[in-house]
């Protein structure tokens, strides 16, 4: 069971809980409300309070920020998780190419959040699935995932201001012109695709800028980082350059050389521990099976 805890200082004395939870721990109203629910959801000294409580310096505020409600609708099944990072708020996965990050038809037991599921029963841990930065199947590389929701929270801040950044490496089919640059072109669905998302003037604000780092064969290695984060973004706007990622089989054409997923990777992630401020940076290196591509 999460919980945070802290120690009242003379400045903080006098203010009541709920004003020590939102500004001093960072919960949100959504946060506290979920510790209210619980007998022991907020304790000062231990005893259980109302937020409107006063307190005293030197004395000791804890909340619980776990999970109330879980996902019993995902199966716990054991499967290879490659975990890079671990605290007590979050982890950071190294997803391969082949495998869907949420249950969906036709895989119900096969899935990231079932092996996660299975490796929290594992550790003990009661937790719910909170991924933070979602990968299509088709995508390798780093992910992040709360272990409980204000994490979750926290985390989903730092992504949609930009302190949590990712940098991606594509394998494309052709060569980006002009080698560096940004792409700046709105995504929207595409009329009658449940899937398929297009360029349109209509859609949602998405940036994307990238460096070409070589090229080979008619084919580029492409470094790129989001700016926004919209559906299949880094797939469509390479499309739209007369790029397409090797592989795709949405916007591009199927290969051989590279069966059941495409070739993009997420190459680095940079955040900050949701509740030590601590910033932690990863990168994972290209998988071998894009490796060969180039």
């Amino acid at each position: 069971m999460r919980r945070l805890t802290l120690t009242v200082t003379p400045e903080q004395a006098g203010k009541d809980v709920n004003t020590l939870l939102r500004k001093e721990l960072h919960l949100s109203g959504s946060s506290v409300r979920r510790a209210k629910q619980l007998p022991d959801g907020i304790l000062l000294d231990g005893r259980p309070v109302f937020t409107s409580a006063r307190t005293a310096e030197g004395q000791t505020l804890s909340v619980f920020v776990g999970d109330t409600v879980f996902s019993e609708q995902i199966q716990a099944v054991p499967g290879p998780l490659d975990i890079l990072y671990e605290d007590q708020d979050l982890l950071i996965i190294n997803k391969d190419g082949y495998t869907p990050v949420h249950p969906s038809q036709g895989h119900h037991g096969d899935t990231l959040a079932n092996f996660l599921m299975a490796y929290y029963d594992q550790i003990g841990l009661r937790a719910a699935f909170h991924p933070v930065n979602r990968l299509d199947r088709g995508t390798s590389g780093l992910m992040a995932v709360a272990k409980h929701p204000h994490a979750h929270e926290l985390l989903q801040q730092q992504l949609q201001d930009g302190r949590l950044t990712r940098t991606y490496l594509a394998v494309c089919q052709g060569v980006p012109d002009p080698w560096t640059g940004t792409v700046d072109a709105p995504i929207c669905r595409e009329p009658g695709s449940v899937l398929r998302r297009m360029v349109s003037p209509e859609g949602a604000d998405a940036r994307t800028h990238y460096e070409v780092l070589a090229q080979r064969g008619g084919r580029s290695l492409v470094r790129l980082q989001l700016e926004t984060g919209r559906t299949h973004q880094i797939r469509v706007h390479m499309t739209h350059m007369g790029c397409p990622l090797v592989g795709d089989f949405l916007y591009g054409t199927e290969t051989e050389e590279l069966p059941d997923r495409f070739a993009l990777h997420s190459a680095s992630i940079r955040l900050f521990q949701p509740v030590t401020g601590e910033e932690i940076a990863l990168e994972a290196p290209l998988p071998e099976e894009l490796i060969r591509l180039f």
